[in-house]
């Protein structure tokens, strides 16, 4: 029987179930859950505390510890790492007045810890303030099932070819739409400014938008939506892959990035064209350093994606065009026949960090 190559069973139009048992949150006390990177760069952690009552502003959260030996930020020996809160959001899980808290991670000298690169992040932001700058990024990811297979791909062989997925409707060509909505609904409870969502090009594989954000805003928005859309999946006994190109999808099949788009205030004004084109010498002298920040094992993981084919430019060759996402920058069609608007980075990988990201636009085209 056919049927049965598909292992991985998403619950049909399964009905809510209170995880909660029915529990309201508590009338008086706060859950507050700590969310951090840990020593991979790409994957989160998180341990949850309460407080008596909610805390007014972020620098009333206090800083708090935990075992970096476990997340591969220490040794043993020395093995306190401590966690210093940034960003709060309404937690979409807890309700009530629970938050989740992004937080920095630091040593035990109070110095930010090598996977930490948020304070880089925020001092070029901040030195670049004035300019306005916008950002918004487009994460795509696959679901799989806990073996590491894609949603909706036969255990044995492949699915149809791609073509019929992207932005799909269908039980035989959109694969996890549950998992996406739950996500979609949950970061907006969360205050996040998600923009959109849909299906993409390989089947099983997804994207949504969070943007716009100003500066230091965009990197804390879109890992603290990486860990709702983790959460969500696990209610759902699903994962979430930001590999940009697992193994199973080495053939013909579109791999996963992370494009950002940017605009300061001059490119968003009338004729602002200009301050676009002109910023491509910047990010044309910065490609090869760009290139090594753009996922977490030092570019490695992009080599697998940018290969110039699959809507993808070559990861050695800087190139930009109007229109064109076979290039390293896109200008979007309306942007050139507006003359102002922003550009879009097509070479951050799915699992890059976006504090490495945003720091490296924001200095390539205003401050180097």
């Amino acid at each position: 029987m056919t049927h049965l190559n598909y292992e991985t069973r998403m619950p049909l139009g399964q009905a809510v179930i209170d995880q909660f048992l029915g529990l309201r949150p508590h009338p008086t006390k706060i859950q507050a859950t700590y969310v951090w990177i840990d020593g991979t760069g790409e994957n989160l952690r998180s341990k949850t505390r309460t407080f008596d009552r909610l805390p007014k502003k972020i620098e009333d959260y206090p800083i708090w510890n935990y075992d970096g030996s476990s997340t591969g930020q220490a040794k043993g020996r020395d093995s306190d790492r401590y966690l210093r809160p940034v960003a709060a959001y309404p937690d979409p899980f807890l309700g009530g007045a629970n938050k989740l808290v992004m937080c920095d991670t630091l040593d035990h000298e109070m110095q930010p810890t090598a996977t930490n690169h948020r304070q880089t992040c925020a001092e070029i932001m901040h030195e670049v303030r004035e300019t306005r700058p916008w950002f918004g990024m487009e994460q795509e990811y696959l679901i799989v099932d806990r073996d590491e297979h894609p949603l909706g791909w036969p255990k044995h062989g492949f699915p149809a070819p791609q073509g019929k997925y992207y932005c799909s409707v269908g039980a035989d060509r959109a694969f996890g739409r549950e998992v996406v909505e739950t996500h979609y609904r949950a970061c907006l409870h969360a205050g996040l400014n998600i923009f959109g969502t849909n299906a993409e090009v390989t089947p099983g594989q997804w994207e949504f938008q969070i943007g716009t954000c100003e500066g230091i805003d965009m990197g804390d928005q879109l890992w603290i939506s990486r860990y709702i859309l983790h959460r969500v999946a696990e209610q759902f006994g699903v994962c979430v892959s930001l590999d940009p190109k697992p193994k199973v999808t080495m053939g013909d099949w579109n791999g996963a990035g992370c494009h950002t788009n940017f605009s300061t205030a001059e490119m968003r004004a009338p004729g602002g064209i200009k301050a676009i084109e002109a910023a491509m010498e910047g990010l044309k002298r910065t490609h090869i350093e760009a290139m090594k920040v753009y996922d977490p094992h030092g570019g490695e993981d992009n080599l697998r994606r940018l290969t110039g084919r699959h809507e993808t430019s070559s990861a050695d060759q800087f190139s930009w065009g109007v229109a064109n996402r076979g290039c390293s920058i896109r200008i979007p069609r309306q942007v050139a026949a507006e003359k102002k608007g922003y550009l879009e980075d097509r070479r951050p990988s799915s699992n890059c960090d976006p504090y490495q990201v945003t720091a490296m636009i924001a200095q390539s085209i205003l401050l180097l």
